[in-house]
C-alpha cells in the first residue's frame, strides 16, 4: 500500500496493528507530529488527512491506502515557514513546543474549515456561514491542548492569519438601559 506524506509516495507494509502516527515517526522519519497522550485527549499528534484535521495516534496506517497526509513538516519548513506558522512565532503562540505541530496542523484544518463554511457546535445557524469569533475558533481548536497555557497567544495568531478583526461576544457593548 502507498500513503502520499507531504506529497512524497510512501510504501507501507509493515505490522497491520501500526498507528499511523508510530509509520510517520519511525518509517517515514518525521518527529514533528508529537506522541503525547497515545489516545487521542491532547491533539499533539494532529495531522491532515485529505485535508482533514485527524489524530494521528487513534488511526491505523492500513486505514490510509491512497491517502494524502499532512504533517506540520508539510505546512512549512524552517526556511519557508507557512503565514500561519509565522504568526505563531509573532504572537509568541507556544513555549515549551510541544504541542506546537498539532496546533499548526489544526489550525490550518480550522482555516480551511472557515474558508468552507462548514459550521461547528457553537454556529449560531447552521445554514450560515461561521462567524469569525473567539468562540468559533476556540471550539474549532479545543481538541488541542498547550499544558504551559498559551491559548490566548494561539488565539491572537490564528486572529491575524484570517485578517478579520474577530469579534468576542464577551467583549461586544452591551445595549444601555434607557433612562426612567
Amino acid at each position: 500500500m502507498t500513503i502520499s506524506v507531504n506529497g512524497t509516495p510512501r510504501s507501507f507494509a509493515g505490522d497491520p496493528r501500526t498507528s499511523l502516527l508510530d509509520f510517520l515517526r519511525r518509517e517515514c522519519g518525521l518527529t514533528g507530529t508529537k506522541k503525547g497522550c497515545d489516545h487521542g485527549q491532547c491533539g499533539a499528534c494532529t495531522v491532515l488527512v485529505n485535508g482533514v484535521r485527524i489524530n494521528s495516534c487513534l488511526s491505523l496506517a492500513a486505514m490510509h491506502d491512497g491517502d494524502a497526509v499532512t504533517t506540520v513538516e508539510g505546512i512549512g519548513t524552517l526556511a519557508s515557514l507557512s503565514p500561519l506558522q509565522e504568526a505563531f512565532v509573532r504572537h509568541d503562540a507556544f513555549q515549551c513546543g510541544y504541542c506546537t505541530p498539532g496546533q499548526v496542523c489544526s489550525a490550518t484544518a480550522l482555516l480551511d474549515e472557515l474558508a468552507l463554511g462548514w459550521p461547528s457546535f457553537v454556529s449560531g445557524d447552521l445554514a450560515a456561514a461561521p462567524e469569525f469569533t473567539d468562540a468559533e475558533i476556540r471550539e474549532r481548536m479545543s481538541g488541542n491542548v498547550c499544558r504551559c497555557g498559551a491559548y490566548a497567544n494561539i488565539l491572537a495568531a490564528i486572529r491575524e492569519v484570517l485578517g478579520r478583526e474577530v469579534v468576542d461576544a464577551r467583549q461586544q457593548p452591551q445595549p444601555q438601559e434607557q433612562a426612567a
